[in-house]
């Protein structure tokens, strides 16, 4: 892994110019590719960090993150912000070399720093696509902090949250796994924005092809965005295309669901707090007392759990993996010893020792 701007690193750049405090209009030629909606909400994004001096955006250099660091130019110029674009490649498709050389070009137009790094995935049974996305968010996460930014946007949209909301209904994530993505989220020591959740993607596209004819630059294609191995892609390819002839609003109402759910979550999430102390959790809340937790209703258990979970930035489980993790950690005592329990979930253990609940990584334990 390296940095972008080291020496020994050949990959393009972009220059490394500060915006000025400005309240213009959009810096001539890209102003009519631009799309007031997503403006509008990328604005308010950056509105709610007032003392920001930088920001960052997730750039694959795809249509919507493309679009994404486009808007971002204009809105951090307006706000005096300095724009910084991260590039992660993952080596998993043979035109990865192109999207990097994309990306590092994209920024020279927005006048924006560009910032990339390779990374290798190492599935270890969780699935190419999980595998994939936690080597991204750990790469972005240390670019992020290698450039002194601390707010990162990221270029999910109304189409994305709708299909995370039918996956998570599909794989049984129960009603508080439909609240999806959150429009705000903090993991790694940042604040992860997805200012767009709420926006089509056709808006997102009709800016993409304003922009080619303007520029000439052209979003890259990721290949396994239309492969049907892939849950997601098959849901594309398959499932929405029916959809769309029957409920074409379907992607909004699911977004809704998304927006009721957190809701919801929001307010669980809220009564579990107040008693979170009783649980004797430790001081960075990776572990907590058994007892106190099999002490709780089996509701609220459950509501621990999930909450526990969250904040330590991890996935929802399934409803059968989380109803296995129950029966286990209500049963433990009777397995014998307490070391009985290994519960592995993304890159964690979550183990029991000394009466204790706790989460590990999977590296620190043989």
């Amino acid at each position: 892994m390296g940095d972008s701007r080291k020496p020994a690193d050949r990959t393009p750049r972009s220059g490394k110019r500060r915006f000025p405090a400005a309240s213009g209009a959009a810096p001539d030629p890209w102003q009519p590719a631009l799309d007031p909606a997503l403006l509008h909400a990328l604005d308010a994004a950056l509105a709610a960090r007032p003392g920001d001096t930088a920001v960052g955006v997730a750039l694959s250099a795809g249509a919507d993150s493309a679009m994404l660091a486009l808007h971002a130019a204009q809105a951090a110029r307006r706000r005096g912000l300095r724009l910084h674009c991260f590039h992660i490649h993952h080596g998993l498709q043979a035109g990865a070399d192109g999207w990097l050389i994309q990306a590092h070009r994209l920024a020279g137009l927005l006048g924006a720093d560009c910032h990339s790094r390779r990374v290798a995935v190492a599935v270890d049974g969780r699935g190419m696509e999980a595998a994939a996305r936690d080597a991204r968010y750990a790469a972005l996460a240390g670019l992020a902090a290698h450039a002194g930014v601390g707010h990162l946007l990221l270029a999910h949209h109304q189409d994305d949250q709708a299909e995370t909301v039918l996956l998570r209904l599909l794989r049984g994530t129960g009603p508080l796994g439909l609240a999806a993505m959150r429009p705000v989220m903090e993991r790694d020591g940042l604040v992860w924005s997805r200012p767009w959740l709420d926006q089509p993607r056709a808006a997102i596209l009709d800016c993409a092809r304003r922009f080619e004819a303007l520029s000439g630059w052209r979003p890259v294609s990721d290949p396994s965005n239309g492969d049907a191995r892939y849950a997601r892609a098959a849901l594309r390819t398959g499932l929405a295309p029916v959809l769309d002839a029957r409920w074409p609003a379907w992607r909004e109402t699911l977004a809704r669901h998304a927006r009721q759910a957190r809701h919801l979550s929001d307010w669980v999430d809220e009564a579990v707090r107040d008693e979170w102390p009783a649980l004797d959790p430790s001081a960075d809340g990776r572990a907590f007392s058994l007892a106190a937790w099999r002490a709780l209703s089996a509701p609220r258990q459950v509501a621990v759990l999930r909450h526990w979970l969250r904040a330590l930035g991890l996935r929802m489980p399934t409803e059968a993996r989380l109803q296995a993790w129950l029966r286990q950690l209500r049963g433990v005592h009777a397995l014998g010893h307490d070391r009985a329990v290994r519960l592995g979930h993304e890159g964690v253990w979550i183990l029991v020792r000394r009466g204790r609940v706790l989460c590990v990584p999977k590296t620190q334990v043989e």
